[in-house]
């Protein structure tokens, strides 16, 4: 197994490996802000959940790991995320997949997730890359993705057709092993800041 496989736990949040008891939990998270109607956005509706959650659980079988996302001060779910498409021969994994119930959007919650994964795979796995990937109109995950201190790769063209029909172009990014150490660094700043009175 290439990527160490361990629950990660911050100051804010626990990834907890997903299971089949996570998805009435995930179905009321996802149901707060009702994400699944933003036209570029992959969040699954409440009725696909267990299809979701089933489908990823897959993907462990292949060497994906999959978390829920709970929120320490209310212990509830309050999303998820997974590393997916993992080659361990050149010891790179995409991180994605990745949502959060509405009252958790712009806190601490998905800078900590994606310190701890970053950590996990940068220093216990000892990654080359992490790649994300997101639609070319998700402004918001581009942003996100951006404040983590990746790079834009490039985009892929009319890439995916999505549940609409309509045909995405993909914007990569990636962060490379060399940049970890101050990737390291911006995010445990912004964690600090929200310590912060």
């Amino acid at each position: 197994m290439f990527i160490t496989e361990q629950q990660l736990e911050g100051q804010h949040i626990i990834l907890e490996h997903l299971h089949s008891g996570h998805i009435e939990p995930l179905q009321q998270a996802v149901a707060e802000g009702e994400a699944w109607k933003i036209w570029y956005a992959n969040v699954p509706h409440p009725d696909d959940m267990a299809a979701y959650v089933e489908s990823a659980m897959e993907g462990a079988k292949k060497g994906e790991v999959a978390y829920a996302v709970r929120h320490k001060a209310s212990g509830d779910i309050v999303g998820t995320t997974r590393f997916y498409q993992v080659d361990a021969a050149n010891r790179r994994a995409m991180l994605g997949y990745t949502w959060y119930s509405q009252s958790v959007r712009r806190t601490a919650v998905n800078t900590e997730c994606k310190y701890l994964m970053l950590q996990n795979l940068f220093e216990a796995s000892n990654a080359v890359a992490c790649e994300f990937r997101t639609h070319f109109f998700n402004q918001a995950s581009r942003t996100a993705i951006e404040r983590l201190g990746a790079k834009q790769d490039g985009i892929l063209r009319s890439h995916q057709i999505m549940r609409d029909g309509s045909l995405r172009d993909t914007v990569v990014y990636s962060i490379i092993e060399a940049e970890w150490p101050a990737v390291r660094m911006h995010l445990e700043s912004k964690l600090e800041s929200y310590l912060s009175p």
